[in-house]
């Protein structure tokens, strides 16, 4: 009689599953909106019978979707490159990112290395109709992201004009910035007096001593004196560029600087023949 073989049956390997989301700004992290999507993310995953580990959680919490370098999506592509994530989890495309060539982009990523992604509100399919929903998904989201910087900008702007400090972005050295919540609706500039009085002795220096920039760092780092960055190190661009800040003079300017697309120089650097 003959003894039946008996077939070893190896069991079924569990799915690594992550989620990621994101919000935009750190006001929207504040008041926790990002927490909605957590939820309805982990309650699809747990419908859908699947566990989320706490370490397959990426979320970028007040990271602009216009760029590809956020931490936590840093931490997901590190993985998903290894082929250690087989199925993520995200809300919709535009938290994945904002441009859809770089929802393009992570998209083809993600699927050579063999990780599925699932969007709550736009599943994925192989048609040219569901191609053209994801493309006219992440053009509407660039186009309401720019709506909303313009909106943005003017009413900085209009703030600006009506004499409020809060559109600027930080305080100089030598002030505290208050913010609107904790100033009673309005933003304001304290003087911070242990930073004022470096200040001060700067501006004596260079204004009655006449002493240079680099014995004014000099100075500062014999003394020890902290510089706003913290530590102990001042440079001359520090010196430099407090004593041509306009707030010492009780002028706050916003606006200064605009942002404009690069142009190549009109001559070559000194030593170069300017051909390629």
């Amino acid at each position: 009689m003959r003894t039946p073989h008996l077939r070893a049956i190896s069991a079924p390997q569990t799915l690594q599953v992550a989620l990621y989301a994101r919000v935009s700004s750190d006001q929207q992290a504040e008041h926790h909106t990002i927490d909605s999507q957590l939820a309805e993310l982990i309650a699809r995953a747990q419908q859908e019978g699947h566990c989320i580990r706490d370490d397959l959680r990426f979320i970028d919490n007040g990271h602009s979707g216009a760029s590809l370098i956020r931490p936590a999506l840093e931490r997901l592509r590190d993985l998903v490159a290894l082929s250690a994530i087989d199925l993520v989890y995200v809300h919709a495309p535009d938290r994945l990112a904002r441009s859809y060539a770089h929802q393009v982009l992570l998209l083809e990523e993600f699927a050579h290395a063999g990780t599925q992604v699932i969007f709550l509100n736009h599943p994925i399919g192989t048609t040219p109709e569901d191609s053209l929903l994801l493309q006219l998904q992440g053009m509407f989201a660039e186009y309401e992201r720019a709506k909303v910087l313009e909106r943005s900008r003017r009413g900085k702007r209009h703030r600006a004009h009506t004499g409020a400090v809060s559109v600027l972005s930080r305080a100089p050295f030598g002030y505290r910035y208050i913010t609107r919540e904790a100033g009673g609706g309005d933003a304001r500039y304290e003087i911070d007096e242990e930073a004022a009085r470096i200040v001060r002795q700067i501006f004596t220096w260079v204004g009655h001593e006449r002493l240079t920039l680099a014995g004014v760092c000099r100075r500062l780092q014999d003394s020890e004196l902290p510089s706003p960055t913290g530590r102990r190190h001042w440079s001359r661009a520090m010196i430099h560029s407090m004593l041509l800040n306009p707030a010492y003079a009780g002028q706050a300017l916003y606006g200064r600087r605009q942002s404009v697309p690069w142009r190549p120089p009109l001559h070559p650097p000194r030593g170069h023949d300017g051909l390629p």
